[in-house]
């Protein structure tokens, strides 16, 4: 059992992340595990638990702080009549397979490796945050039969594989076909909904070393309390600064951000 000393550096890290990772997702509407994986990776990392699997218990955390906040998301968006039932319903077993599929590999893969997959799809989501235009199509209308069988489960298992809900891939992919961006956004909420819960279930089977204190399976209780309890705190600031404010110049910002992040992560990764 730890003593209460050794929790106190980790707890005021996680503060921090939690208030961070609240502010920005009100602010710029990207979702938590963007922020929360790379912030709980160098939170723990610094405080020498260097473990094997300390990428597992990153991106396990990470969906289960999505968990709450994706219920709470989707039911304020659904009083507001913006959650477009019919995507959600139809891509939700194809997501959802996708997202035990890729407890599955997370399982097999060690932090090196998932460092450098986070490191490459961060990447790819800074671009799109960065130089996206709202113009761009891939289709009229969201795709169904073959298509929709290969996207949902490409979903799930990519943002298992990044630690995140719905959003960073859910609102590019449906604005790419044409959903208007308020219908994206809450109905990628409900996707991040059904990406965390098989995932989180799966990762709590998983057997990890070296995480931190009070990690069950990969998930790691103090860090899951005190996010949640921030991001329910902070949240908010962030949506008002973002009505007080115009948030594209500062979305560009976070891109250039996320970007240097990720590099970080693929050094890290290279070993260098």
């Amino acid at each position: 059992m730890p003593e209460i000393g050794e929790l106190m550096p980790m707890l005021a890290l996680l503060l921090a992340i939690g208030a961070f990772a609240g502010v920005i997702a009100g602010l710029l509407g990207v979702g938590g595990g963007i922020i929360l994986v790379p912030a709980f990776f160098y939170a723990f990392s610094g405080l020498g638990y260097h473990g094997p699997d300390l990428m597992q218990v990153c991106l396990a955390t990470s969906l289960a702080t999505i968990i709450v906040t994706s219920i709470r998301s989707v039911l304020a968006h659904n009083r507001k009549g913006a959650v477009d039932w019919a995507i959600l319903k139809g891509w939700a077993p194809g997501i959802a397979i996708g997202a035990v599929l890729g407890v599955l590999a997370v399982a097999q893969l060690r932090t090196p490796a998932l460092q450098a997959i986070f490191g490459c799809l961060a990447l790819v989501v800074a671009f799109y945050l960065g130089l996206g235009r709202s113009e761009w199509r891939l289709g009229s209308a969201m795709p169904i039969g073959a298509g929709r069988a290969v996207l949902s489960p490409l979903v799930g298992f990519l943002s298992v594989l990044m630690g995140i809900g719905g959003g960073s891939f859910g609102v590019p992919l449906m604005s790419l076909y044409a959903t208007p961006i308020h219908r994206a956004v809450a109905t990628a909420a409900g996707f991040g909904l059904v990406i965390a819960v098989p995932s989180v279930a799966g990762f709590l089977l998983t057997q990890v070393e070296g995480g931190p204190p009070y990690t069950v399976g990969a998930v790691n209780l103090p860090a899951f309390v005190v996010i949640i309890a921030m991001t329910l705190i902070t949240t908010p600031w962030g949506v008002r600064l973002a009505h007080a404010m115009d948030p594209k110049p500062l979305k560009r910002v976070f891109a250039v951000f996320l970007a240097l992040v990720a590099v970080n992560m693929l050094r890290k990764a290279a070993g260098w």
